[in-house]
C-alpha cells in the first residue's frame, strides 16, 4: 500500500499540473491545481507510512483522503460519463481521472485491510 499511495500521489500531481497548464497556466484559476494538492498529501502520507509505527494511521488517513477525493470530484466528472454538456473539458477530464484514481485506491485499500484482518484472525485461531 505504501508504494501505491506514493504512486497515486505522483499521478495526481501530474494530473493537477497538466490540468492547470491546459487551463492556461500562470494567471489562471488555481482550482485546476487541486488534484496536485491532493497528490502532494498522498505522497507525504506515503512517505510517513514508511515508518512502521505510523503506517496504519497514515494509510487510514490516505483512505479518508481518497474518499474525499472521490466525493469532491465525481460531480464534475459525471457529465463526461453521461454525455452531458461540459463547459471546461480539461477540468472535467482531470476530475474524472482524479475520481478514478481515488476510487481505485479506496477499493485496493479496503481489500488490503480486509485481508490483513483475516490474516490476523486466522493466525490467532
Amino acid at each position: 500500500m505504501i508504494a501505491l499511495t506514493r504512486g497515486i500521489g505522483v499521478a495526481l500531481v501530474v494530473i493537477g499540473i497538466g490540468a492547470w497548464l491546459l487551463a492556461g497556466g500562470p494567471g489562471t484559476s488555481l482550482t485546476a491545481l487541486l488534484p496536485a494538492v491532493l497528490g502532494v498529501a498522498f505522497v507525504v502520507l506515503g512517505l510517513l507510512a514508511g515508518k512502521e509505527s505510523l503506517r496504519r494511521h497514515t494509510i487510514h488517513g490516505a483512505l479518508v483522503l481518497a474518499l474525499l477525493g472521490v466525493i469532491g470530484t465525481v460531480d464534475r466528472a459525471l457529465p463526461l460519463l453521461t454525455g452531458g454538456e461540459v463547459d471546461l473539458p480539461a477540468a472535467a477530464w482531470a476530475s474524472l481521472a482524479t475520481a478514478v484514481l481515488c476510487l481505485v485506491y479506496l477499493v485496493v485499500g479496503v481489500r488490503s485491510f480486509i485481508a490483513a484482518r483475516r490474516a490476523r484472525s486466522g493466525a490467532s485461531a
